[in-house]
């Protein structure tokens, strides 16, 4: 058997050897979850109906000549001596301890990074049932299998790796080494989390490390030069000591994942005004499609099937009558990805899921190619915007792509899900989420299928922030996200979006279970005028909001973009898959990007009603600009931002603000309350929010310091 050979994988791998011999002359042809193991039992405290999480793990097997799994990069070469392709994935279920109680409804959550999800008491009390399952592969960081699986929180996949002839294919990786100073080595990371691959070889002339002075965010990098293979190394090395004191790191596969992340060490150190670009060649390609393919088939597993091939009971069987797949920031990637990729359809030909609800999330994830770094976030050159990323068969026009779509694959087979998906500000301004309403041209508004929906809920930060009507927040700086990418100058965007979550998890249930037809799509178009061209003046932003310099609206510092990138030819540019040879890739084009409209005082029109937009206190940023580092003066990556309006017309005219001021808007505490009020009946008698919330955001109004 492939899967990962490993110090860690102890008797789990002799097990699943076992049991691969036994299952390659029992089992048809089909492929599917053939075995489920449950660890461990926990009840789960709370609610009106009594719930318990069974976690545990699923093992399957795949056919590669199957059609189904054709997309699936690498399939043939993950393949065992029997001809099939094996994963064991883990899983958790949350269900109501008397089945009876149990609503029929499942969420199926895609885990972000590893983490654990169990469904909200609101699910719970309604007698849903939650399932998670693993589908990131590459066994680094949270997505690493732990040792003791009862006690271990984390998801994750087993999978093979690549090999051709009996032996581990190599190619190039590219990291990156950002914002570090000092002499001691310096880990390969994306996204906090290790890069997943080791070297193929410790000798540095077969790599490449070259610094950077400069990258903006349109892509244009002055390169400062290459280091000689002579004064950096693999290697761990410490303040005190540095290059002088370096340790080779071990790249030996056999002891995954405790060699990550990668070290690397440099001679005098690193320069915290540079970054620092690696290109190497790796070993250890997982086929990390198969973790697609798993997620497809634990969750055709839990809804179908009554039992495992070995007689285990499915805990659920039989109480599952709609179901929708669910995932949040790069798990909502995924799900785009994987209806993409034509996985919800099983190999028995159902359809797995009827709705799923990508949230936060405008782009596909890297987890079908070789060498994919799945925890990538868009920066420069990290996949994810490559092929269609919008529901309806349109032209790529700049890259030069026939008309397709994410639903391409499920139009044809008749499994496409009915679809909500809801965003916000900074998924504009650094996840360049606009690509997918207006295509790679940007002249037309895509249209929209009856089987999808989209809320944008305007000025939002990366998932929302904490809500509350709090005028002057703690001024405490934010993290900018992403690799290592530095620290904001506003405070954190208090703009929430759980109102309106709470809106599309009654209308997703209801659309599915009801057939009652969810809320109108809300969101900026070019059509209606509500989107434009990234510049103030199209925007029509006001200018002089104090601690807002007009440099941050340059092109090289505001929106990213996406890139068409040349990643070489054994990469496919329309399903992202294959492999990328182009390290680092050239950009043959960079395609403009479009953002919301904004009011007189910078807050985004033309999304869904909210509270505290059409109330507000300050002006809600989708974006915030880097304080210090490599990248200061630019969006700080994906994370909005705050700045409160004065409270007297004395202060605004004292500091130059041109936005009017809490008592000029609203002459008092009680005045402010009735905006809030009005905002809040508004937003409920469109749809956009729920009579309890409405209530709530009221009361909470009423009880804050405003104007006191």
């Amino acid at each position: 058997m492939k899967l990962h050979r490993h110090k860690w994988s102890g008797q789990r791998t002799v097990a699943a050897l076992a049991l691969a011999a036994g299952l390659a002359t029992t089992l048809t042809a089909e492929a599917r979850v053939t075995r489920i193991v449950i660890d461990s039992t926990t009840p789960v405290t709370g609610g009106a109906i009594p719930h318990e999480t069974l976690r545990g793990r699923a093992f399957g097997e795949l056919d590669p000549n199957d059609p189904k799994n054709a997309v699936i990069t690498d399939v043939q070469l993950g393949r065992d001596t029997d001809g099939k392709v094996r994963y064991e994935t883990s899983f958790t279920v949350t269900k109501p301890v008397n089945l009876g109680q149990a609503s029929g409804f499942m969420w199926h959550d895609v885990p972000n990074r590893g983490g654990n999800i169990i469904i909200n008491q609101t699910e719970r009390d309604l007698g849903d049932i939650g399932l998670a399952s693993g589908w990131q592969a590459d066994n680094a960081g949270g997505t690493a299998v732990p040792t003791n699986h009862a006690t271990g929180t984390n998801h994750w996949v087993v999978v093979p790796m690549a090999r051709e002839n009996g032996q581990l294919v190599t190619g190039k990786v590219l990291a990156r080494v950002v914002n570090r100073s000092g002499p001691a080595s310096q880990p390969l990371n994306v996204m906090g989390n290790p890069v997943p691959y080791l070297p193929a070889t410790l000798d540095t002339t077969q790599a490449v490390l070259t610094t950077h002075t400069k990258e903006t965010v349109n892509g244009q990098v002055t390169v400062g030069s290459v280091i000689p293979s002579d004064q950096w190394a693999f290697a761990r090395c410490d303040a005190t000591t540095g290059f002088a004191g370096r340790t080779p790191i071990d790249n030996n596969e056999a002891n995954l994942p405790g060699n990550l992340p990668v070290h690397v060490c440099v001679n005098g150190g690193f320069n915290p005004n540079l970054l620092y670009e690696l290109v190497y060649v790796a070993k250890g390609a997982y086929v990390l499609g198969v973790g697609a393919a798993a997620f497809r088939d634990v969750g055709s597993f839990f809804k179908y099937q009554s039992a495992d091939d070995f007689g285990n009971p499915n805990p659920i069987a039989g109480r599952v009558t709609h179901s929708s797949m669910r995932g949040s920031s790069q798990s909502g990637n995924f799900t785009r990805q994987w209806i993409y990729m034509g996985m919800n359809q099983d190999e028995a030909n159902r359809m797995v899921h009827q709705g799923a609800w990508p949230q936060i999330a405008g782009r596909r994830v890297a987890a079908n190619v070789r060498w994919g770094q799945p925890d990538g976030v868009l920066e420069l050159y990290q996949m994810g915007s490559e092929g269609p990323q919008w529901w309806t068969d349109y032209p790529d026009a700049v890259r030069g792509v026939a008309a397709r779509s994410i639903f391409s694959r499920c139009n044809l087979t008749g499994t496409c899900p009915k679809v909500i998906e809801h965003f916000g500000g900074s998924e504009v301004f650094a996840l360049k989420m606009t690509t997918e309403w207006v295509g790679t041209s940007a002249n037309y508004d895509i249209p929209l299928t009856r089987s999808v929906r989209r809320y944008y809920i305007g000025s939002t930060t990366h998932g929302g922030g904490g809500g509350g009507f709090v005028h002057q927040p703690a001024a405490t700086p934010v993290n900018c996200p992403g690799n290592n990418w530095g620290t904001g100058t506003f405070r954190a965007n208090p703009m929430p979006s759980t109102q309106m979550v709470n809106v599309i998890r009654v209308a997703m249930r209801d659309w599915l279970m009801k057939g009652i037809n969810p809320p109108p799509s809300r969101y900026p178009t070019l059509i209606g005028g509500t989107l434009v061209d990234p510049t103030p003046q199209a925007m029509g932003f006001p200018m002089g909001i104090p601690g807002i310099p007009a440099s941050i609206f340059n092109p090289e510092n505001f929106v990213f973009p996406v890139f068409d990138y040349d990643w070489g030819p054994q990469y496919n540019k329309t399903d992202a898959t294959g492999v990328a040879t182009n390290l680092p890739p050239p950009i043959r084009a960079v395609i403009p990007m479009k953002v919301p409209k904004v009011d007189a005082d910078g807050n985004e029109l033309g999304g869904v009603p909210t509270v505290l937009r059409d109330a507000p206190l300050g002006t809600y940023l989708g974006w915030n600009i880097t304080a210090t580092g490599f990248h200061a003066g630019q969006v700080c990556n994906y994370v909005g931002g705050y700045i409160p309006f004065a409270t007297t017309q004395a202060e605004r005219l004292a500091s130059g603000d041109p936005r009017l001021s809490l008592v000029e808007r609203y002459g008092s505490h009680d005045g402010y309350v009735a905006a809030v009020r009005a905002a809040a009946n508004n937003a409920f008698a469109q749809g956009y929010l729920l009579a309890a919330d409405r209530d709530a955001l009221i009361q909470a109004a009423e009880a804050s310091s405003v104007l006191r």
